[in-house]
C-alpha cells in the first residue's frame, strides 16, 4: 500500500530520525529534544527549519499512525526510532537516499555520494545513480513514485533527483533554483575550507587537552572526563 504523501515537517523528522541512526548510533533512538535538534540543524538542511515541540510531537504522532516511527520502551524519556525501509519496501541505499534527499533537498549523484559518505558507502557516482534509476523504474512499473529527475539547469554540468514523497514538485521553480557550476564550486570550497578548520579546532583541542591531563597528574589533580 502506497504511503500517503508526507508533510515537510514529517519529512524533516522521519528523514532526521534516518541520518541519527546512522551518524550517531550511540545516541539512537532519539529523545524528543534531540530529535528537534536535528531537525533544525543550520547545516546539511535544506530548507532551515524551526520546528517547534508541538510541530514534532504532531508530526511522530502521524508518522506512528503510519508505523514509520516507533516509540520505544526501555527508557523512563521516551525516545524514537525511525521503520521506513520495512514501510517503504526499499533497500538499504534505496532509503539512504531518500533520506538525504529529504534532508537536503535536490542533489546530483555526485552530491548525493559526498553527503551520504557517512551514512553509506557508495563506491562512486555511478552507484548512486544506478540506486536512484532502480527507484524510477519502481514507479515506472506501477509502484509508488517516489522519485523524479530534474532538467538539467543552465550552466548545470549534472541533472539533479528530487524525492516526491511529499508529492509532486514544481519542476520549474526548483530548475531555476539550482546554484551555476560556479556557485556550486565556491560552496564547495567553502565547506572544504570550513572541514579543515573543524579538523584543525579539533587537533588543537586533543593537544591541549593532553597537556592538560599531563599537568594535573603531575600536580595529582583528576582531571573531570568530558567525553570528548
Amino acid at each position: 500500500m502506497p504511503l500517503r504523501n508526507l508533510t515537510p515537517i514529517e519529512a524533516r523528522v522521519l528523514a532526521t530520525l534516518m541520518e541519527k541512526a546512522r551518524t550517531v548510533p550511540d545516541s539512537y533512538p532519539l529523545s524528543l529534544n534531540a530529535l528537534i535538534l536535528g531537525c533544525n540543524q543550520k547545516t546539511s538542511r535544506d530548507p532551515v527549519m524551526e520546528v517547534s515541540d508541538d510541530d514534532a510531537r504532531t508530526a511522530i504522532e502521524a508518522l506512528k499512525a503510519l508505523s514509520l516511527v516507533f516509540e520505544g520502551s526501555s527508557s523512563r524519556v521516551p525516545r524514537y526510532e525511525h521503520n521506513f525501509m520495512r514501510v517503504s519496501g526499499t533497500s538499504e541505499p534505496q532509503s539512504v537516499l531518500l533520506g538525504l534527499l529529504m534532508l537536503r533537498g535536490p542533489q546530483t549523484p555526485a552530491e548525493l555520494r559526498t553527503n551520504g559518505e557517512r551514512w553509506y558507502k557508495f563506491a562512486d557516482a555511478a552507484a548512486v545513480d544506478a540506486v536512484l534509476l532502480e527507484l524510477q523504474q519502481r514507479g515506472d512499473d506501477g509502484g509508488q513514485r517516489m522519485v523524479q529527475k530534474l532538467p538539467r539547469a543552465p550552466g548545470a554540468r549534472e541533472q539533479r533527483w528530487v524525492h516526491l514523497l511529499c508529492g509532486e514538485v514544481d519542476v520549474q521553480a526548483l530548475v531555476s533554483q539550482a546554484p551555476s557550476a560556479a556557485e556550486a564550486e565556491g560552496l564547495l570550497s567553502r565547506v572544504t575550507t570550513l572541514e579543515n578548520t573543524v579538523a584543525l579546532l579539533k587537533a588543537d583541542h586533543a593537544l591541549l587537552r593532553e597537556q592538560l591531563r599531563s599537568i594535573s597528574e603531575q600536580l595529582g589533580i583528576a582531571l573531570p572526563e568530558t567525553g570528548a
